[in-house]
Parts: C-alpha cells; structure tokens; sequence
C-alpha cells in the first residue's frame, strides 16, 4: 500500500470521527493534528480537509508555522495569539485573523483572514496542548522515528538547517512531556497516517 492511500485511509477515517463528534469550538469542529515535526501532520491534515471537503463539509486547514515566532516559537506567545486572533472569535461565530510569521525575513508580516468554517484543522506542533482540550472535537497524534522525521525536516529545509532542526527536536520533547499529548489523544497515528491505537 502505498504512502498516499494510508494518508487517505486515515484521513477517511478520521473524517468519520470528525463529523459524529458535535463542535465545541462555538459552530466550529477543532481537530488538533499535533505530534514531532516531521512526523507526518501536514500531509495528513491536508488529507483530512479534502476528505471534508469531499463529503460537503467547509474545512480549513491553519499551519502552526505560520503562527510559530521563529525556531524557539513553541512557547512563549503562541497560543495566545492564536486564541484572541482565532479561536475566541470562530467560537463566537465570526471570522478570526492571524498575523503570518515571515521565516525569510525573522519577522511577523501581512494579515490571514481565517472564516468560520464547520471544521478547523490545526495542524503543528504544540496544536493539541492541554489549553486546547475544552474547544478540540479530535485531538490527533502522529508519531515517527527520530531519523525519518529528521531526514523529512532536512530534505525540506536543507542541511544547513540541521542546528535548528535539532533543537527543535529537544525544544517538542519537553513540551510533549509536560503536556503529555501522545497520552491525551483520542487518536494516534504512525507517520503515514495509520492509526496505531
């Protein structure tokens, strides 16, 4: 079987979990995709919008890459950005807007409008913390070996990036371990989209 048709066998059962569960992010289902960088999540999240999008739902996806301040933008003001920017606002049935982090240029630049749709796919690292447990219709976890994740990183950003990319690495781990997130998922899957427990 190849990599695409696990993508789209756990993203199509997914989207069943997805639309039995009711929304709790005001008329919004959050489906929080988190897990290492590398591990898989941007390709299953996208699979999961077009699987929604198949079956007639409005889903969007919104990347934590573009809202992460930098290499050491896990902590910090992330999530308080995206819950006054987005959240607090699709939960209250209006449309949220982000400002975009310009990794070139280390700086945030230019404005997303984000509508409400009947799903939010929040995909990255730090997307299923505990902050996000009272909004989050699914919290998904994807998993793989430190080397795939690492090479997946290293062919997509360069090896130069390889100083950043390794603490990174360290930087998620501590968070995973004081969030415990693969532990409070309602889904795990392995880096190509096949559910593990």
């Amino acid at each position: 079987m190849s990599a695409a048709s696990t993508d789209d066998e756990g993203a199509s059962r997914l989207a069943d979990l997805v639309l039995a569960r009711r929304p709790l992010l005001g008329p919004v289902r959050l489906v929080c995709v988190d897990g290492p960088a590398g591990s898989g999540k941007t390709t299953l999240a996208a699979a999961l919008a077009r699987r929604l999008v198949g079956r007639g739902t409005v889903a969007s996806v919104l990347h934590l890459d573009d809202l992460y301040e930098g290499w050491s933008g896990l902590e910090g003001s992330l999530w308080p950005r995206l819950a006054a920017q987005v959240l607090e606002p699709l939960r209250r049935g209006v449309p949220g807007r982000y400002q975009r982090y310009d990794w070139p240029s280390a700086a945030f630049d230019g404005w997303v409008d984000v509508p409400v749709p009947q799903v939010l796919v929040l995909e990255g690292c730090g997307a299923a913390r505990r902050a996000a447990d009272p909004l989050a219709t699914l919290r998904v976890w994807t998993e793989a070996p430190v080397a795939t994740r690492l090479a997946r990183g290293l062919a997509r950003d360069g090896e130069a990036m390889r100083p950043q990319w390794e603490r990174w690495m360290l930087d998620e781990a501590v968070h995973f371990a004081r969030e415990r997130t693969a532990d409070r998922a309602d889904v795990r899957l392995d880096g190509w989209g096949r559910m593990t427990a």
